[in-house]
């Protein structure tokens, strides 16, 4: 990678706290491409996140220099420098007696926004991160979830539209199921807004889902390796690399695969005809045993056996609404294979159905399809690099 590609570089960047024999830091190089997702992770101890805290200087370094869009920020002004990087913590920060607008509108207050201009830009974040402006700006955050509060926290990160973003364990917090569908939003809004992130985590698998690129970081920030997923997955550098990863590379592997990249089984399909117990059919493509209710705009409502179904004619045998199983495990063509095998873990019929940005049914993920990835992920493991 140039130094032109670069949106940030790190050159020989160096933190030594006194009284300690080694640098809790030490002379780490990095370049981190405009516009990707780069996720620092390594074991608890090695310095990530005062490598974070020193791209903004919210730490400052012992010695080396940080370079942004090209310029040495090493001595600048560090309030300056903090108002072009949106930072986003575990513990999200809001300020508790300010409002939701006022949080979010913190950094272009200060920056010297008009009225209109802060509060045009408030609501624009909040519709970026999935929250009604008329719902959610004069709350406050005692009256949010968990979940919420963490998105405002990084619609506040965005305020002033700044070209990079740090993220310090941002999800670290959260319930597990909240977690997930939160990287899915995240991911799916950072496919709109081109940031460049530098994030840290612990967790191997959320590095492996969230970022373009992954530096592992051993003792003393010292870069272990510093590539794109599938490459640390499949060509570890080392030992090191090997063991942090961890057992389970094939599976990891279903977090670089979106459900929309797969072909998707068509299991047997039927809606609702006008007196709610006629049927039309689609076949399915093998012998499945259920067959997915759907509604007039192919929602599903529910599964049921295909038995209660007339193979020849499509009505129900029963003549009225067949027995339903509902349908909680789906997914949408921007998760991961990994997040539609444990919905298909938790479907009473063994798969995740797969729906459009309208729920509108597409297809499913089944066990087939998830063994026809992994095959074809190992058959390009296999293939010479």
């Amino acid at each position: 990678m140039s130094d032109a590609e670069a949106m940030i570089r790190l050159e020989a960047l160096t933190k030594r706290y006194p009284g300690q024999a080694e640098a809790a830091v030490d002379n780490i190089t990095l370049a981190i491409p405009e516009g990707e997702i780069v996720i620092f992770v390594g074991p608890s101890g090695c310095g990530k996140t005062t490598t974070l805290k020193m791209i903004n200087r919210i730490i400052e370094p012992t010695s080396g220099r940080i370079f942004l869009e090209g310029e040495d920020v090493t001595q600048a002004d560090p309030n300056h420098l903090r108002r072009r990087i949106g930072y986003v913590i575990q513990q999200i920060g809001l300020f508790p007696h300010m409002t939701i607008a006022a949080n979010v509108g913190l950094v272009p207050k200060l920056l010297g926004w008009n009225k209109r201009r802060v509060s045009e830009r408030v609501d624009e974040l909040l519709e970026l991160v999935g929250m009604e402006p008329t719902d959610y700006r004069s709350r406050y955050p005692k009256e949010l979830s968990g979940g919420q509060r963490q998105r405002i926290g990084v619609a506040r990160a965005m305020g002033a539209d700044p070209p990079v973003m740090l993220m310090d364990e941002p999800f670290g917090a959260i319930d597990p199921i909240t977690r997930e569908r939160l990287q899915n939003e995240f991911l799916r809004l950072q496919a709109e807004i081109k940031k460049t992130i530098v994030f840290v985590t612990h967790d191997i698998d959320e590095a492996i889902k969230m970022g373009d690129r992954i530096a592992i970081l051993n003792k003393g920030s010292r870069i272990a390796q510093y590539d794109t997923p599938e490459t640390i997955l499949v060509h570890p550098a080392d030992a090191f690399v090997e063991d942090f990863i961890g057992s389970g590379a094939s599976l990891k592997r279903l977090h670089l695969t979106r459900v929309g990249e797969v072909e998707l089984a068509q299991w047997a399909v039927a809606g609702a005809g006008g007196d709610n117990d006629r049927l039309w059919r689609e076949p399915a493509a093998g012998d499945q045993r259920f067959v997915l209710l759907v509604d007039e705009q192919r929602r599903p409502v529910g599964w049921t056996d295909l038995k209660e179904l007339d193979r020849a004619t499509g009505l129900i045998r029963s003549g009225g609404t067949p027995e339903r199983i509902e349908v909680p495990a789906t997914v949408r063509p921007e998760d991961t294979l990994r997040d539609a095998l444990n919905e298909m873990l938790v479907s009473r019929v063994g798969c995740a159905v797969v729906i459009d940005g309208a729920g509108a049914y597409r297809g499913v993920v089944d066990l087939p399809t998830i063994m026809t990835a992994i095959q074809a992920m190992q058959t390009d493991a296999e293939e010479p690099v």
